[in-house]
């Protein structure tokens, strides 16, 4: 029995709630510079509060936090 889960493919709604993220100040700002108070916060309430940067982590798939590869 295969007991390794695959990730659900994120929703029309993630994909929504992920934009939101997208175009945050404090997020776009956290993941620019990867350093300062912004990205502080970003790393503290990104998981535990803020459901745009869960959505953001499962349509993405890295962090709020972490930079956009170029």
């Amino acid at each position: 029995m295969n007991t390794t889960a695959k990730p659900k493919a994120a929703s029309d709604l993630d994909k929504t709630l992920a934009q939101v993220c997208v175009l945050c100040p404090v997020c776009r700002q956290a993941r620019k510079k990867q350093r300062g108070v912004a990205f502080k916060m970003v790393q503290a309430v990104e998981v535990h509060l803020c459901p745009f940067c869960k959505a953001y982590e499962r349509v993405h798939g890295r962090k709020a936090h972490e930079p956009t590869p170029h």
